[in-house]
């Protein structure tokens, strides 16, 4: 499970296998039992979320927002793509 970064106790990661065929770029984020999962293309959406409340869902997409390209830079160092 690649982490690509940690903000405030959120863990933004990929898991290793992310399906076949692989699923489009995206995160997922993990704080305690909480799970949400953002797309990044074309645009930053959330696709999930288990446990984080709307202010929190917000702060989230902001930070995935604004670090968009080392979000996708580290998928396809990652994924080989």
């Amino acid at each position: 499970m690649p982490v690509v970064s940690r903000y405030k106790g959120y863990k933004f990661f990929f898991f290793s296998n992310e399906g076949i065929p692989r699923e489009p770029l995206h995160i997922h984020v993990r704080k305690g039992e909480a799970l949400a999962k953002y797309w990044l293309g074309p645009e930053v959406k959330l696709a999930e979320s288990f446990g984080f409340n709307s202010s929190e869902l917000k702060e989230i997409f902001d930070v995935v927002f604004e670090n968009k390209e080392l979000i996708k830079r580290r998928w396809y160092e990652y994924f080989g793509e």
